[in-house]
């Protein structure tokens, strides 16, 4: 699994304006993505060719990003800039990611036991 494959399928936005606050709507073209982050185009096939990130594309066939994804990439520059490698970037930000998900799970599955209250019994044991 990658960071990518955890995104909550939504309903589409009706409107443009709706689209605004969507992290994963692919708002920002190679060029657009690769200035803000303060990298290169080169840098992101890079990690389309990882498989951390996919940007959809265009009508005419250019990668879009979403704001998730240049987070992701973010995140991989500055392990980069630590001097880990690409390959080890980008599993770490995956890992990361998979810890955090299940994390969450973990803490939506079942509320916090209250202290002084005796566990139930196990069942089928």
């Amino acid at each position: 699994m990658t960071p990518e494959t955890h995104r909550p399928e939504l309903a589409e936005p009706q409107t443009a304006a709706e689209n605004l606050d969507d992290d994963h709507y692919p708002a920002y073209t190679m060029g657009r993505a690769a200035e803000m982050l303060g990298t290169t185009a080169a840098f992101l096939r890079s990690l389309d060719e990882q498989k951390l990130i996919e940007p959809q594309r265009s009508a005419g066939g250019h990668r879009r990003y979403s704001r998730y994804q240049l987070r992701l990439a973010a995140r991989v520059r500055t392990l980069l800039d630590e001097g880990i490698g690409l390959d080890a970037a980008c599993r770490i930000v995956t890992l990361e990611d998979q810890l955090d998900e299940a994390r969450s799970h973990t803490t939506q599955a079942a509320p916090p036991h209250p202290p002084g209250e005796p566990y139930p019994p196990l069942r089928g044991v």
